[in-house]
């Protein structure tokens, strides 16, 4: 996440504001769906036309895994992978970007196209369960009361893509999760028959309850359903292990496996540090009598 307050400029003339742990768009290089499509252009060629070295693209990526590691210690890593869905809608702002994919929708296939063959070239140059077991394919496509889109625009959009991008990790021994803010339940059947493993984040408030969606759907790993707003900034820390109780309790869990315990969000500055050491804590003390 972006740390500091500056207002910066990128190299398209994007001016982005941020503020410590989140960032937002200022202005755009560009006010209309014409503006928009010539960006768009110039950045599916500049993918198209890319140079590729495998061998220093793997260095580069070992690299930065192992600093990380070692600056994090025993904790395992997943790491990310997008398909560029987000990136293009983030980008425009989502009134530009309808009215865009109103009167250029083939520009948005061609980006799709060029923006996954960049990924899945990175992805057999990078996987490797050693340095990240799972990954998490992080495309945020939902608000509080569901889908942005609705199923026909994923069908074309996005489902192939998850799919292609799940495929190529599963290639290399690796797990995928899915992740995205908001309520994506609609979605859910969908986005299983890309062939994923597991969801992560699930926002209580958003209607992304947990409990209910493992016991629906046992065969999948979830992920993330302490939430990270309302309980753990306001919270007690007795509330934090009540709630991590029912998830490992109600699920079965400790049974079934299946379940990562952890927030909805982020650990920011205003989660209160005794409520997430009592998220840890109360997680590890729940134990499998089978296994002790």
């Amino acid at each position: 996440n972006p740390i500091g307050t500056a207002r910066t400029t990128d190299e398209d003339g994007f001016v982005t504001q941020r503020d410590n742990w989140t960032s937002w768009h200022v202005s755009r290089p560009f006010d209309n769906e014409q503006g928009a499509r010539d960006w768009l252009r110039s950045r599916t060629r500049k993918l198209e036309q890319a140079s590729f070295d495998k061998v220093s693209v793997t260095a580069e990526y070992r690299c930065f895994m192992l600093d990380l590691q070692g600056k994090i210690g025993d904790t395992v890593i997943l790491n990310y992978t997008m398909t560029g869905l987000c990136s293009v809608f983030d980008k425009m702002g989502l009134e530009l970007f309808t009215y865009f994919y109103e009167d250029f929708p083939d520009d948005m296939t061609a980006f799709m196209e060029a923006s996954m063959e960049s990924e899945i070239r990175r992805v057999h140059a990078i996987a490797d369960s050693a340095l990240s077991p799972a990954i998490l394919i992080a495309e945020d496509f939902s608000t509080k009361q569901g889908p942005i889109f609705g199923p026909e625009f994923l069908g074309l959009q996005h489902y192939p893509h998850v799919r292609r991008l799940t495929e190529a990790w599963h290639s290399h021994g690796m797990k995928v999760i899915y992740h995205s803010d908001g309520n994506y339940r609609p979605a859910i059947p969908a986005l299983m028959d890309c062939g994923i493993d597991g969801f992560y984040c699930l926002e209580p408030n958003c209607g992304m309850d947990i409990v209910e969606l493992k016991n629906k759907w046992p065969q999948m790993v979830w992920a993330g359903g302490v939430d990270g707003v309302d309980l753990m900034e306001f919270g007690t820390p007795d509330q934090v292990r009540a709630e991590v109780s029912r998830h490992i309790l109600e699920t079965r869990a400790l049974e079934t496996g299946g379940m990562f315990v952890a927030s909805s969000s982020e650990i920011n500055p205003p989660v209160k540090p005794e409520n997430f050491r009592a998220m840890v804590e109360a997680a590890g003390s729940l134990r499998n009598m089978k296994w002790r």
